[in-house]
């Protein structure tokens, strides 16, 4: 049997048939190479598995007792379907055997956090991951949109995942036909204002559905942890006072898309779809502005050409799209409205770009400690300015 080792992780190839005439046999080879030790973390690569009889399974369900744990890999779809007519796929962590894509050459529609989104023929693209734990994040996205879609907002669910040739995992969605905003924007197809109009009009959809308990991440946490992070990077009255307004945002049980922009919403058929749910959670709409602002007018702030290489499209049609969201989502031109709610969604987005520089290690860098001095002159001029991070205005 074909195997390799790193520390206590053993991976064993198996091949051919497992059943009752081999499977003494096996299970001796598998204690000869240490996969019995109580320390060992057992991975069983069947990318060459044809069959596998209950026989075999009694080997791996007694691996399984003895080592600290086991998993199966590149399972075809014939022995999935015996782990799973047996309830084993219940008990083991089994993973299919995925087809393979290429992207390259692909056009580029979305990019998130964790990976970009390819268009790999007319119908279907492909969100490429590009983390360690790629498997686990598609698993979380596919559980969260799915979430989504059935609180009845119009979302893409990815249909099957596979694997990239060029590295990684995917998820694969069929959207015939289908262009982000920020695409139509740059042709000239829609106005920067229309695109405004149709997604805010999204954005309070999404904010006037409440989520179940415990279903999503709360993002009054997360933002909260963010700020916590910049202990030491701001001033100390500067830092207490920002958590103190983060601390006193109403908990809210509505959802948050948490990556709100243009390239996250496609247009298929004349309705808009929502891509990239990896971020869905729940709480007060400031939470959400903040990352709309950051798209919108922080990463621009900072850099000139952000706009048009962040989302493609021109500077002053960025600021279009954020005044505009805000205006329809306000249900009012009020000037006083629209910038008390700047104000407060800039302390977020500032605050989140300035985390996830410093996470990044970006103050080894003379650009990143440039972000991060832009960020933190722009918190200390604004978060002794304000009471509270709440906001007047229309609610979804």
């Amino acid at each position: 049997m074909k195997s390799s080792r790193k520390e206590n992780e053993i991976t064993l190839f198996l091949q051919g048939r497992v059943d009752s005439s081999n499977s003494a046999e096996i299970t001796e080879e598998l204690r000869s190479l240490g996969a019995f030790d109580k320390d060992a973390e057992v991975i069983l690569d069947c990318g060459e598995l044809d069959y596998i009889s209950s026989a075999g399974l009694r080997v791996v369900l007694s691996l399984k007792r003895a080592c600290r744990g086991v998993s199966m890999t590149e399972v075809s779809p014939e022995v999935y379907d015996v782990l799973e007519m047996t309830g084993f796929s219940e008990i083991i962590n089994a993973r299919r055997r995925f087809r393979t894509v290429s992207i390259a050459g692909c056009e580029v529609i979305g990019k998130g956090a964790n990976g970009k989104v390819y268009r790999i023929d007319p119908e279907t693209v492909v969100k490429a991951f590009s983390g360690e734990n790629s498997l686990d994040e598609i698993d979380a996205e596919r559980e969260l949109a799915r979430q989504a879609f059935v609180e009845g907002l119009p979302t893409a669910i990815p249909y099957d995942v596979v694997k990239i040739a060029e590295g990684g995992y995917g998820s694969v969605f069929e959207l015939l036909n289908a262009r982000n905003l920020a695409q139509l924007i740059a042709s000239g197809e829609i106005s920067a204002a229309e695109a405004a109009e149709r997604s805010a009009g999204l954005l309070l959809q999404i904010h006037g559905t409440e989520a179940r308990p415990g279903s999503v991440p709360d993002m009054k946490a997360i933002v909260l942890s963010w700020a916590e992070g910049l202990r030491g990077h701001l001033g100390v009255g500067c830092s207490e006072r920002l958590e103190a307004l983060i601390s006193g945002v109403p908990d809210d049980p509505h959802l948050l898309h948490g990556d709100y922009h243009i390239k996250n919403i496609m247009m298929q058929g004349g309705e808009l779809v929502l891509i990239d749910m990896d971020k869905l959670c729940c709480g007060h709409p400031v939470f959400e502005f903040g990352a709309i602002f950051n798209a919108y007018k922080g990463f621009p702030a900072f850099d000139l050409e952000g706009a048009e290489s962040y989302l493609g499209i021109k500077g002053a049609d960025a600021e279009i799209l954020w005044r505009r969201t805000a205006e329809c989502y306000l249900g009012s031109d009020d000037q006083r409205l629209i910038d008390e709610l700047e104000c407060k969604a800039a302390v977020i987005g500032y605050t989140h770009m300035m985390h996830r520089r410093i996470r990044k290690g970006g103050l080894e860098t003379e650009s990143g400690r440039r972000e991060a001095a832009f960020c933190r002159e722009k918190l200390e001029e604004l978060v002794p300015s304000l009471d509270t991070l709440e906001f007047l205005g229309q609610r979804g």
